[in-house]
């Protein structure tokens, strides 16, 4: 099937590992201009190299900066000034007991993953408008709609990229531009790997028992009874911005293995 991204400038905020990085990938062998982004120069291009040795002909830039701060939002619009497609995918999760977490805490959550892409939006959607076409896809989180009690202000951040994403979608009205989110459910990317790597040495299993506990114990609801792989989200986030999924706007595209029970 055609994606219509071949030669589309794309943006993948948080793509120097997991999720971000696996879509950066994705869009690449779609024949998209990929940029790739991350807080330090040296992560950028180390993973602009992985992707060469991949596909050696990929067509690759990359911009290193801050987005909690407006200089790192100034850097990266003033050195991308227009995009086909914006993946809001940068941010971080943080396990914490509710009665520990700080005002500091909900502040610097918000700030990471909320704001960073509510900012980007508002700059680039303006652009895709005046074009009549584009895509922005919010890489949020199953925990938007069922908030882990072991990190309460994560939920939170979530469940506010929805709120941006929906209501931004609203002024794309009548437009070939689209708006939406994806829901990931949990997936082994380097930051989980660590957490439940962490786990295991303290209670003595091995990581795969220990990945498997925490999602029977944790997730319990979970269909799929395992954590994703960032590819088999990446092939959802790039099938969002594709044209094939036009009709698509305004959603909440769960792809958690059906840990959210609803219909």
């Amino acid at each position: 099937m055609n994606t219509g991204l071949k030669d589309k400038k794309v943006l993948v905020t948080g793509s120097t590992k997991g999720i971000g990085f696996q879509t950066a990938l994705g869009f690449a062998k779609e024949g998209a201009e990929v940029f790739i982004h991350g807080r330090s120069d040296k992560a950028v291009e180390a993973a602009k190299v992985e992707i060469k040795s991949i596909l050696p002909n990929a067509k690759l830039g990359g911009v290193a900066a801050d987005l909690v701060t407006e200089e790192g939002i100034q850097k990266l619009t003033k050195q991308i000034p227009d995009l086909d497609v914006l993946i809001n995918n940068a941010g971080y999760f943080e396990p914490k007991p509710f009665f520990e977490i700080t005002r500091e805490d909900w502040q610097k959550m918000y700030e990471t993953n909320v704001l960073s892409g509510a900012e980007l939006t508002q700059n680039y959607l303006q652009g895709m408008l005046k074009r009549n076409y584009g895509r922005v896809v919010f890489v949020s989180s199953e925990s938007a709609l069922n908030i882990p009690v072991e990190m309460v202000h994560y939920g939170m951040s979530k469940t506010a990229q929805l709120s941006i994403a929906r209501g931004s979608a609203e002024v794309c009205k009548g437009t070939n531009v689209t708006v939406n989110s994806v829901l990931p459910g949990p997936t082994l990317s380097e930051g989980v790997e660590e957490f439940i790597d962490a786990l295991a040495k303290e209670k003595g299993k091995s990581k795969e028992e220990m990945a498997r506990d925490f999602i029977r114990e944790n997730r319990p609801s979970s269909l799929a009874g395992r954590f994703a792989k960032p590819e088999e989200i990446a092939n959802v986030i790039v099938f969002l911005a594709s044209d094939l999924a036009s009709m698509i706007n305004g959603a909440s595209v769960r792809a958690d293995g059906g840990v959210y029970k609803s219909i």
